[in-house]
């Protein structure tokens, strides 16, 4: 096992931390974040199309984490409750950095790397036809989402999303994904 997750989440702790958390991802903490961030991005003197559109991928962003968890490896179910993520929302130069991190069944990666990577190859408008293509024929997956999380996050910033797979051990890898919100668009 080569991979640690406190040594990975002390690193991303880097520029203008708005907020960092570590642990179980739960309903309220959802809220509660969504609380505090939008009151520290009041501190900045971004417009409020920036201060929006930060609060929109940022609640989009917690709903992927929220949905997409899965169980932790063994040997961290007694250190960390189930619903264990990372979240780490910064200010890096000029755009905002939404991080988060969980863990992934090794399964489940191949799928989550080509729909990223799609998603990552498609133009402005490309994302626009897809994410309204979602809407109107969306079957709830058994997480409860229709796939539209990504492809909005992707629609909202304008970036493309910045993932790694770390592997843990050969049952799981920690997936990490980096969204920017660039000042000037």
């Amino acid at each position: 096992m080569s991979f640690d997750v406190n040594e990975y989440y002390s690193k991303l702790n880097g520029g203008d931390v708005l907020m960092a958390f570590k642990g179980n991802i739960s309903s309220e903490l959802i809220s509660n974040v969504l609380e505090v961030v939008e009151s520290r991005l009041d501190d900045y003197t971004e417009s409020s199309k920036i201060r929006k559109r930060v609060y929109n991928v940022l609640v989009e962003s917690l709903q992927n984490l929220y949905h997409h968890i899965e169980i932790l490896p063994e040997d961290m179910q007694n250190e960390y409750d189930e619903k264990f993520g990372i979240l780490v929302v910064s200010r890096v130069e000029e755009r905002y950095k939404i991080s988060t991190g969980n863990f992934i069944r090794h399964e489940k990666v191949d799928m989550l790397k080509n729909k990223i990577d799609k998603i990552n190859s498609m133009s402005r408008d490309e994302l626009k036809d897809m994410y309204k293509f979602i809407l109107n024929h969306q079957r709830l997956s058994e997480k409860g989402g229709g796939g539209l999380g990504l492809v909005d996050i992707a629609r909202k910033t304008g970036n493309k999303l910045i993932y790694t797979f770390e592997k843990y051990d050969h049952r799981f890898y920690f997936f990490n994904l980096d969204v920017y919100i660039d000042l000037v668009q």
